[in-house]
């Protein structure tokens, strides 16, 4: 693998597409962890296997697997062709793609696709981070370049979670200000400086700062969970109408932003009854020494911007039960939205009690024709 250290993206020619142009590939990793997926992950290993399943129909999927998690793959995914489902050897400390596995942008002129090893700290380091040891997901998106071919840039010390930015393709990206400002990234950068790197890492022209993500998301609210691109100058944004919730503040905050951006902005309703962590989902986790630890009654960041498009489809989060109803509206916004993809709804509730959803399990590698 070349791995590039003495150029940029932005100097080479590249920039990060939107997530709904068309894909080459999705990056998956199979789950264990037993701090993050209750009961030896078996409930949540079922719900990657039937998105892998599902994005498998229109693109190729890379799925990291180990030596104790290959077993479970390949008794629950069809690993008889790779051409479909590649299972790859390649460690990691838990199984979130969006934010271990590379970012990747384009060549403008030449369609050439090449992979960002951006750091990775787990959401914090030693500030804040949710676990001591996160070796191995930081060495993650160099190992898979150099496994699946691609010339990687190496950002550096530069800290960045590939959930903390989204990209319209045509110059614009979004992040929050909770996460990217947060003590427990980039401490010695100031905003702009942190602003000047995103443009020169990801080819872009402007950044819009929204303040705040989803209420209580750990990761210090992710952008991919409050807001996503829906087309240029188009977004969805997580909203609620109850003035009560601590939602609703946060997102009136992201909505005045986005509006002085010119941004078109659809508002895309929370679950009505939140998500919480129940005595029996807490009976399965196993947390170890330094990692963050969840408690009966815990609210969860669920919320239905953190979808994912594969090339025919939007798989988007359901959370059943109280929040059927809020599902189908969920479901039906979108669709509306995006009306050249079904929109399938995936039960989420096994993603969420590790701390994130679809978005987060998934990392696309864009198709490399223009």
């Amino acid at each position: 693998m070349n791995m590039i250290t003495d150029s940029t993206p932005s100097k080479d020619g590249f920039y990060m597409p939107a997530e709904y142009e068309r894909h080459a590939a999705t990056i998956m990793i199979f789950p264990e962890r037993p701090g993050s997926w209750p009961y030896g992950a078996g409930p949540a290993q079922r719900v990657f296997a039937g998105i892998i399943n599902e994005i498998s129909t229109s693109e190729k999927m890379w799925v990291a697997v180990n030596e104790r998690t290959r077993a479970a793959a390949e008794k629950l995914l069809p690993v008889d062709d790779p051409g479909r489902i590649e299972l790859v050897d390649i460690p990691s400390d838990d199984a979130w793609a969006r934010d271990v596995a590379p970012t990747f942008v384009r060549s403008r002129k030449t369609g050439q696709v090449r992979g960002i090893n951006w750091r990775f700290n787990a959401w914090g380091g030693e500030y804040d981070g949710l676990y001591a040891h996160w070796e191995q997901d930081d060495a993650f998106a160099s190992r898979f370049c150099e496994r699946a071919g691609y010339e990687c840039y190496d950002a550096g010390d530069f800290v960045l979670e590939g959930g903390s930015i989204h990209s319209d393709g045509a110059g614009t990206l979004l992040v929050t200000e909770a996460c990217l400002l947060s003590p427990g990234r980039n401490p010695r950068l100031s905003k702009s400086e942190i602003e000047a790197r995103l443009l020169e890492y990801l080819g872009a022209e402007r950044v819009i700062w929204l303040p705040r993500g989803i209420y209580n998301d750990e990761t210090n609210e992710h952008v991919d969970n409050v807001c996503a691109f829906t087309g240029k100058n188009k977004a969805v944004l997580a909203w609620t109408d109850k003035k009560g919730d601590p939602q609703y503040a946060l997102s009136e905050a992201c909505l005045k932003v986005l509006d002085s951006a010119g941004i078109e902005v659809t508002k895309l309703p929370i679950p009505d009854v939140p998500v919480t962590v129940t005595a029996e989902d807490l009976e399965g986790y196993v947390f170890e020494e330094g990692e963050d630890v969840r408690e009966a009654g815990e609210r969860l960041a669920a919320s239905y911007v953190n979808f994912y498009y594969t090339n025919t489809a939007v798989l988007v989060p359901a959370f059943g039960g109280d929040n059927t109803g809020s599902d189908m509206r969920a479901a039906q916004i979108l669709q509306e939205q995006c009306p050249d993809r079904k929109v399938i709804r995936i039960p989420a509730r096994d993603i969420i009690l590790g701390g994130g959803n679809i978005h987060c399990i998934t990392q696309q590698i864009p198709a490399s024709a223009v």
